[in-house]
This record gives C-alpha cells, sequence and structure tokens, in this order.
C-alpha cells in the first residue's frame, strides 16, 4: 500500500509517501512544498495543488492521509490551512484517491506510543521507524510523514482484526 501524507499549510506543506510493505514500512519521498508571501492568496494555492497533483501524477498513493485540524483561537490561519486542505482534496478526489483524518492523538499514539508526546519524540520515532539518517525536517515534513505510519499501523491492525473476526466466523 502506498501511503501520501499531507500537512497542508499556505506557507510550508509538508508531504510524505510511505510504502507498507508487510510489517515494514518504507520512506518513498518526503519534502515540503514552500509557497511565497510575496504570492497572492490564490496563486500560492494553485501552486500547491499544482504540486500536489504532480505527486499524485508521479506516485500514484492508494490513500491520501492528513491530521484531523483543530484551531482553538487564530482565525487566520484556520481559514489559510483550510484553503490548502481544499485544493489537497480536490486533488484526491480528482484522481479516485480515497482519504484518510486522524486526530493529533491517535497520530501520536501510533508513533510514540503516548497521546501527549511532543515534537522531538514525534520527529525522533519518525527517524527511528523510516530508518532515516537524520530527523526529517521541517516540522510539516515530519508531521506528514508520522500521519503516513499512523494508517500504515491502523491498516495492519484493521487487517489483524478482520482475520480474527473471520478465524471466528468458522
Amino acid at each position: 500500500m502506498l501511503i501520501l501524507g499531507i500537512d497542508p499549510g499556505t506557507a510550508t506543506t509538508g508531504y510524505g509517501i510511505v510504502r507498507k510493505e508487510g510489517d515494514r514500512t518504507v520512506a518513498i519521498a518526503f519534502g515540503a512544498i514552500v509557497t511565497s508571501p510575496k504570492e497572492t492568496p490564490a496563486c500560492r494555492v494553485k501552486s500547491i495543488y499544482d504540486q500536489v497533483g504532480k505527486l499524485m501524477d508521479t506516485y500514484h498513493p492508494d490513500v491520501l492521509v492528513t491530521e484531523r485540524l483543530f484551531f482553538a483561537k487564530n482565525e487566520t490561519t484556520a481559514f489559510s490551512v483550510g484553503r490548502t486542505m481544499g485544493v489537497v482534496l480536490l486533488c484526491a478526489a480528482q484522481r479516485g484517491i480515497e482519504w484518510v483524518e486522524y486526530t493529533p492523538m491517535q497520530v501520536k499514539q501510533a508513533v510514540v506510543g503516548y497521546g501527549g508526546a511532543e515534537k522531538k519524540q514525534m520527529q525522533y520515532m519518525v527517524q527511528r521507524i523510516l530508518k532515516l539518517d537524520e530527523p526529517p525536517k521541517p516540522d510539516d515534513v515530519a508531521d506528514a510523514l508520522a500521519v503516513c505510519i499512523c494508517h500504515a499501523h491502523s491498516a495492519l491492525l484493521k487487517s489483524l482484526a478482520e482475520r480474527t473476526s473471520r478465524g471466528s466466523d468458522k
């Protein structure tokens, strides 16, 4: 299974592409889509749309995964990230790619084993799980890879649960 994780943002959108092969989770590609604050919001969103579309067309992921967005106070950031999320979902829908989202706590529990994990712990575990030479940077990239790992672990658990329930049906 090929998983595309996105951590949306107008200035920086992190992405990670991870392949789940049996019990192995392997990083295929990761990085950040960076837009200039000198561009209009419409141009920035179009740039993100074009680059995410290119990633999807190049790698043909089976699923798009994101972290559920939560904003307590900053309305401006929420709207900005929401626009980015919208174009990412449009890219996926146009290509028939399934979308799954996880809460921040689910991602932290899947990657670190603790729902209150801090950024440094997450980066360290992403590096370890994916056997990377160094922690992925910036944070947006680490977050995109973390949500990929969360989905890979969740898919494995779902598969095991389905096998167990089929076995009990006999």
